[in-house]
């Protein structure tokens, strides 16, 4: 029994015998390690340091906006990376001993076998949580060096991205050497990037024609060549047998073709570019980034078929006679190949700046070809203007009559000229990012003026025609509604005028807010909303880009209340059974209302926000207060004149000794226009307070009354009856109320007849009273009648008899 229990006392004192070496080894092996290690770092420092300069470079990125600071942001990035690269090639061999000294002592045995020494057991413990830290420290290195790879990745593209807003930033002319380098030794990157993508879409490319893909492949490649090719053509024939049939004669004909025209360009371009990418799309393994790039394509695709269909219908070469704009057919057929020509360079280099953006390529790379597209852009459009002069000057020549080129057209021709020489102009000096700019800007307010002018045209044709009486619509309306000419006139001027200003506004926003491929009717409307809700104005700061927009918006609403206000004033009010001063009054709120909008508007896109306009409230109490009560006083009684409407324009008005016509109601002030053709201008404040009469008010009939004198000795009952005559016989004398004679005065000079009778209107009793004294004398000469003579009385002084007087008579 004890040899039994002795047995193991003597394996585990053989195994500790057998373990000394290898113990002695363990421990003197750090200290080998560290005297041959040759760089020692204190990780517990290096650690936390490395991350705050990432926390530090991730907060400075979201702030910068200059180039400068993005090329030493991302240096920075680039050296973190490295130092933790390097922290982490340090920190490895130590990794290596602790995992050889967790080797030589080995796992821990099974329960019940061997038992170890405290010293032992507490060695390899030791180890394992430095081998566990260890682990955890390298791994949050190597995290932090590609938090700092991925950093760099993303400053790179927020720095091309910032090439498109630094349109100050001079990055060297295209004649130097630099512009042409990514052709002449492309970066290494940049070709990796390229050829992996290459790879990509070759890979996709043969996907699609493998034996489960192939045939649907060729259809879909088939059908879109045969509709790209021939779909327009094919849509252009069944219409040309409608339109002369189906729609009523008249301009609606020739705006719907010029609708159609663009419209089946870009559908049929656009599905055919749509089944294109659909073929890869479609593919099971194809990559993100050709998705990505599908999409795009399409986009683009687009945007590049809508210019080509703008242009192919307003020069309508194949329909000469029903085209919209007043081009001679000579410069239309000149221009034939421009819109086409400029669709295919948008498509083309819009393909390689989208490549630069997916790839993440350099930015010499994007620069190129921002470059040439505003370069070919430029070209275009300065060459179209100058074949066009050209041409007009040979027409004169020839002794053709050339069109009458309006002032708009003349402008137009003058700002595309322009802007072609300042983009070529940014080119050669070397600023690439402003001609990239004012390329987009000049091809995007192109677009929305082209798409504004046409639609404008289809919707007072289609209203024209909808509400004609002599089309068959507008003769179903007549019988429907019951209505007359004049409603269907007004019908069509009203919607008219609706469908233009809904479209000028969709226009503005689209000008102010609008970029290729992402501005769609919903988006519009949307925007529109944001605007007038005042959204994201939370701050007082005036840039150049707010500034600009605030006076287009400024320039573009003044001319809209302008032309509404000529439209209300000429074309609607005019066709309604309103009275003139209804219709002036309703004119005059109306633009003062568009005023106070205008101004809040512009106001907003200033950025400006209403809840901090607190001080100008205050400030105009304080000039109230000083010396505006007058003014103030005069714009409410204004609005109470324009609301309440006591005298209106039209009206005959007497006020403190001055009596004629208002003329005009304005803010401060009332224009009343005098007999002489002279004007006095009234403070409104005076219409208010003051007694005035209004002679027109209520349609207020005129009193002709003419006081005569007779002698004692004529008829009354005569002279009554001829007075009656004259009165009746005058055409402007009304018979209800009937004229009368009163009995005035009966006295020794005579006796005093007045007649009265009434006209239609106070303005015709001047001239009514003067025509029938005339008709008086004549009627009372022939009758042997007399009017009273004054008598006079003469007072002479007794003469006073003198004594020389008396001698004198002796």
């Amino acid at each position: 029994m004890q040899k039994m229990l002795r047995m193991p006392l003597l394996l585990a004192l053989l195994s500790c015998l057998m373990m000394m070496p290898f113990l002695s080894q363990a421990e003197d092996a750090p200290s080998q390690t560290e005297a041959e290690q040759p760089v020692k770092v204190n990780v517990g420092t290096a650690l936390p340091a490395l991350q705050k300069r990432l926390d530090t470079l991730k907060q400075q990125v979201s702030a910068v906006k200059t180039d400068k600071k993005f090329t030493a942001l991302n240096d920075d990035a680039l050296k973190l990376a490295e130092d933790a690269n390097k922290l982490a090639v340090v920190l490895a061999p130590q990794l290596t001993q602790i995992q050889a000294q967790l080797d030589v002592l080995g796992p821990a045995p099974a329960p019940g076998t061997v038992t170890e020494t405290a010293q032992v057991v507490g060695q390899r413990k030791q180890l394992n949580n430095s081998k566990t830290l260890l682990t955890t420290q390298i791994e949050q290195v190597k995290a932090i060096a590609v938090n700092a790879q991925n950093l760099s990745s993303q400053i790179y593209g927020l720095r091309r991205d910032a090439l498109k807003t630094q349109i100050a930033l001079n990055t060297g002319s295209i004649l130097g050497e630099k512009f042409w380098s990514p052709l002449i030794s492309p970066n290494e990157k940049d070709t990796q990037r390229f050829d992996e993508f290459g790879s990509q879409v070759s890979d996709a490319w043969h996907q699609a024609w493998d034996e489960d893909w192939y045939f649907g492949s060729g259809f879909y490649l088939l059908l879109a060549l045969v509709i790209g090719l021939f779909g327009r053509k094919a849509l252009d024939r069944p219409m040309n047998w409608i339109l002369p049939r189906w729609l009523p004669q008249g301009r609606f004909r020739r705006s719907f073709l010029a609708c159609f025209t663009t419209l089946s360009t870009t559908v049929t371009l656009g599905i055919s570019m749509q089944l294109i990418c659909y073929i890869f799309t479609r593919l099971p393994d194809t990559s993100r980034l050709v998705m990505d790039f599908a999409d795009q394509l399409v986009e683009l695709t687009w945007f590049s078929a809508i210019i080509a269909g703008l242009g192919i219908a307003l020069l309508s070469n194949s329909h000469p006679s029903w085209r919209l704009p007043g081009i001679a057919d000579p410069l239309a057929k000149t221009l034939a190949s421009f819109p086409i020509l400029l669709a295919a360079s948008i498509f083309i280099f819009g393909i390689i700046e989208q490549l630069n953006g997916l790839v993440g390529s350099s930015i010499d790379a994007t620069l190129f070809g921002n470059g040439l597209s505003a370069l070919l852009v430029a070209l275009n459009c300065l060459i179209a203007p100058i074949r066009v002069n050209r041409m007009r000057r040979k027409m004169r020549a020839e002794g053709e009559q050339t069109e009458a080129r309006s002032t708009m057209a003349g402008l137009i021709h003058l700002v595309i000229s322009l802007t072609a020489f300042v983009i070529l102009l940014a080119l050669l000096i070397g600023y690439i990012p402003l001609a990239r700019f004012v390329t987009f800007e000049l091809l995007w307010i192109g677009l929305v003026v082209s798409c504004l002018y046409l639609l404008i045209h289809f919707v007072v044709d289609l209203c024209e025609a909808v509400f004609s009486p002599t089309t068959q619509s507008g003769k179903i309306l007549q019988s429907t509604l019951s209505v007359n000419e004049r409603h269907l006139s007004l019908a069509s001027t009203l919607f008219s005028a609706l469908g233009k200003t809904t479209l000028l506004l969709m226009a503005l926003v689209a000008l102010l807010n609008g970029t290729f491929g992402t501005t769609t009717p919903l988006e519009l409307v949307s925007k529109i909303a944001d605007i007038w809700g005042g959204k994201g104005l939370e701050s007082m700061n005036i840039i150049p880009a707010h500034a600009v927009n605030a006076v287009l918006c400024l320039v573009v609403g003044w001319y809209i209340l302008r032309s509404s206000r000529r439209w209300l004033d000429h074309e609607f009010l005019p066709k309604t059974t309103m009275d003139r001063g209804l219709r002036a009054s309703l004119v005059t709120l109306f633009t003062n209302v568009g005023y106070v909008l205008l101004i809040m508007l512009t106001l907003s896109m200033l950025g400006i926000e209403w809840n901090r306009l607190a001080w100008i409230v205050s400030a105009l109490s304080v000039g109230i207060g000083f010396g505006l009560q007058e003014i103030v006083k005069n714009f409410i009684s204004g609005l109470i004149l324009l609301t309440e409407r006591p005298v209106k324009v039209g009206d005959l008005v007497s006020i403190s000794g001055v009596e004629g016509d208002i003329r005009r109601i304005n803010v401060r002030a009332t224009e009343i226009q005098l007999s002489d053709k002279s004007t006095v201008i009234v403070p409104n404040s005076q219409l208010i307070s003051q007694n005035v009469r209004n002679a027109t008010m209520g349609n207020a009939q005129g009193v002709a009354t003419i006081a005569l004198t007779f002698p004692l000795d004529i008829d009354p009952e005569q002279v009554r009856n001829l007075l009656l005559e004259a009165y009746s016989l005058h055409e402007s004398i009304l018979e209800a109320p009937a004229p009368s004679v009163s009995f005035k005065e009966l006295g020794p000079n005579g006796i005093v007849l007045s007649v009265t009778g009434y006209v239609n209107s106070p303005r015709m009793v001047s001239g009514t009273r003067s025509d029938l004294l005339y008709e008086i004398l004549k009627m009372l000469r022939a009758a042997g009648i007399s009017l009273s003579q004054t008598q006079t009385m003469v007072l002479e002084q007794p003469h006073r008899v003198t004594v020389e007087d008396e001698a004198k008579g002796q």
